[in-house]
């Protein structure tokens, strides 16, 4: 699987995406990080990846959209870069069921 990791979450999210097996960038490795949502957006619908955040406009957009990348909505509040990535880890195989089920917005909390 595809992920592009945006701007609020830290660019470690995409590496550990990657030790999973899994190609991930972060919007920094795009040139994306001053990029509007619609841009993020686009880039993801091209390359068929994920977008992984933790803005609720993407949730919006996909709850709009008939189609569209699938949101990895993370409701994890301001927190450490480990104690996120231990979270996700710990989410990790509901997050898989959830994409393998072609869920379009996967909440992580």
């Amino acid at each position: 699987m595809r992920f592009i990791v945006d701007a609020q979450l830290p660019p470690a999210l995409a590496r550990y995406l990657q030790t999973l097996g899994h190609s991930a960038d972060h919007v920094l490795d795009l040139g994306l990080e001053r990029g509007a949502d619609r841009d993020i957006w686009e880039a993801a619908a091209k390359h068929s990846a994920i977008i992984v955040t933790k803005d609720e406009d993407f949730r919006a957009m996909r709850m709009i959209a008939e189609q569209g990348p699938t949101i990895l909505w993370i409701r994890i509040g301001n927190t450490t870069t480990p104690y996120l990535l231990d979270a996700l880890a710990r989410a990790w195989p509901l997050v898989l069921d959830a994409l393998e089920r072609g869920e379009p917005i996967i909440e992580v909390t």
